[in-house]
């Protein structure tokens, strides 16, 4: 069986397994049991008091603008919160709802992971509005926003749009402008047990208002020593992203050994026969990095709108996940399996009406993983002047072995690296799940 580069999924060496901690009912609950996944867009509609109709969103931000003598002057102007007071439980009941059950369906009859990015988008923000609620103001007068998706790790191949699936999130940390966010999904088995399917880490920030400058959020206080230790990872993961960005090829050369392993993967596409080094010649069960992209286009229409009337950060990430799933597809021949999506940087926000262009590319496989990457990048239908917003990571598991894949350029010899190290960065073996087992 080949080697499995997978994740537990766990959250942070065995803090908040199924079972115990802060994702399960006996520790923290809710009021009113869990919301109906409707209703989380709502509530963020209600809290930020944005109007549905496009035709009054110019109004509604004018009218954000008043809240704005409602923010703090400094963090410790805020009372601290607990990570019980922003936990919050989502209900998809696929399983009873065929309506509903449709938007999540694929041709396979498995869940389209690309509507579970944008569920997962809209419950960070709302956990983060519950972190920061002030009951002496109607409408908050945050504007919260997804600035990253640190790590999203499946731990079962597929899921079964005929089962309910409940999400669970809380904050986990919090700096001054920022939090991050802990959120876990399950779904109901034949035992009518809710099973770990999904671990995910978004860090969100908090903006003023109108959305144009930084704005500081409540303080967090930990309780017990797991939530400690949540915390101590938080602060982490916060080190960790630093220091990947600051070894980011854009900034350094690679190191030695990449340098060699480039080196060597060149000769390797020289021609014996012509000793040059402009005759190259692709390896035996390899392919050109060039002969695997796939492009879309799509108009960014007032239906995919955000609370905040930008484009909704959830629709861009579904809509980089299916087109690089396609890419992997099409690819290893086979069908994919999502593993893991990490380090998506939300760079700069997308406005309604713009032309969103995607590009996908395999940049890095081994045994039968597909690393893909998709660069998002948008223009107005006024300009022709492109600028990257996002650029995705996903990584794939095929059913069957896949080509190793070759760059022709310096440029893809980095795209290369980039992908080799996203995919380095799962350091737990273990095997995906097709399904869980029945008990007696």
């Amino acid at each position: 069986m080949k080697r499995a580069v997978m994740r537990l999924c766990t959250l942070n060496r065995g803090l908040l397994t199924h079972g115990r901690g802060l994702t399960q009912r006996s520790q923290y609950t809710t009021n009113h049991g869990p919301l109906h996944i409707r209703e989380v867009r709502d509530k963020l509609r209600e809290i930020v008091g944005v109007s549905t109709n496009w035709r009054d969103h110019v109004k509604a931000m004018e009218e954000r603008k008043l809240l704005h003598n409602f923010l703090a002057k400094s963090q410790k102007d805020l009372p601290p919160r607990k990570m019980k007071d922003s936990y919050i439980e989502v209900l998809l009941p696929l399983g009873s709802d065929p309506e509903l059950r449709d938007k999540y369906l694929t041709v396979q009859n498995t869940v389209r992971f690309g509507r579970i990015l944008e569920d997962l988008d809209s419950l960070g923000v709302l956990v983060c509005y519950m972190h920061n609620k002030n009951h002496s103001v109607p409408m908050s007068p945050l504007s919260i926003v997804t600035a990253l998706v640190d790590k999203i790790d499946m731990c079962k191949q597929s899921l079964s749009p005929e089962r309910d699936i409940k999400l669970t999130g809380h904050v986990s940390w919090v700096g001054k402008t920022s939090m991050e966010v802990k959120m876990k999904m399950f779904q109901l088995h034949k035992n009518d047990e809710f099973l770990p399917v999904l671990d995910a880490t978004f860090v969100m920030v908090a903006r003023d208002s109108e959305n144009k400058g930084p704005a500081f959020v409540n303080p967090l206080i930990p309780e017990n020593a797991e939530e400690e230790e949540l915390f101590r990872q938080g602060e982490l993961n916060k080190g960790r992203r630093i220091a990947f960005s600051s070894i980011s090829l854009l900034k350094m050369a690679p190191s030695p050994e990449e340098r060699n392993a480039i080196h060597e993967l060149f000769l390797s596409t020289l021609d014996p026969k012509t000793i040059s080094f402009h005759s190259r010649i692709l390896p035996p069960k390899s392919v050109w990095m060039e002969d695997t992209k796939l492009k879309s286009l799509d108009i960014c229409h007032p239906q995919e709108r955000n609370i905040f009337n930008r484009i909704f950060g959830g629709f861009l990430m579904r809509k980089a996940y299916e087109l690089g799933w396609a890419t992997a597809c099409s690819f290893g021949g086979s069908r994919p399996f999502v593993v893991t999506v990490d380090d998506i940087m939300f760079q700069k926000p997308v406005e309604v009406g713009s032309l969103l262009f995607l590009s996908s590319q395999v940049c890095f496989t081994q045994d039968n993983y597909i690393q893909v990457r998709v660069h998002s990048e948008v223009s107005s239908l006024e300009s022709n002047e492109h600028m990257t917003t996002n650029v995705f990571h996903f990584t794939f598991m095929s059913e069957k072995e896949v080509p190793l894949i070759c760059p022709r350029t310096y440029g893809e010899s980095m795209l290369y690296l980039d992908g080799q190290r996203h995919f380095k960065s799962m350091s737990v073996p273990v095997t995906l799940k097709k399904d869980y087992p029945v008990e007696p």
